[in-house]
C-alpha cells in the first residue's frame, strides 16, 4: 500500500493511530474517507468510514467515524461500487 495514501489520527488522549486510505468520495458537500487498519494488501484488516468535519479555516483536517447505522449502510454501498473493480472484499 502507498505510504501517500497513510493519514494519521490524533485520539483525544493524545494517541496516534494510522490509518491507510483505500477510497474518498464526496457527497452533499461532505468528504470521506474509506479507510483501514491494515497495510499489507494481502492481509485482512478493519474498515472504518471517517467524515471530514473540518472547516474552511482550519488547516489540518477533523475526521471522525461515521457511526450512524442509516449513513453507515448508504456509504458502505457507495464504497462498495466505487471499489468493485479493485481487488478489496469488503464485508460488513
Amino acid at each position: 500500500m502507498n505510504e501517500d495514501k497513510m493519514i494519521t489520527l490524533t485520539t483525544s488522549e493524545g494517541e496516534q493511530v494510522d490509518f491507510y486510505v483505500l477510497e474518498e468520495t464526496r457527497i452533499s458537500g461532505m468528504n470521506y474517507l474509506l479507510v483501514t487498519d491494515s497495510q499489507e494488501d494481502d492481509e485482512e484488516g478493519e474498515c472504518y468510514i471517517l467524515k471530514d468535519k473540518s472547516g474552511r479555516e482550519e488547516e489540518e483536517a477533523v475526521y471522525e467515524f461515521v457511526d450512524d447505522d442509516d449513513e453507515m449502510d448508504y456509504l458502505f454501498r457507495i464504497f462498495t461500487e466505487l471499489m468493485e473493480d479493485m481487488d478489496v472484499d469488503l464485508r460488513k
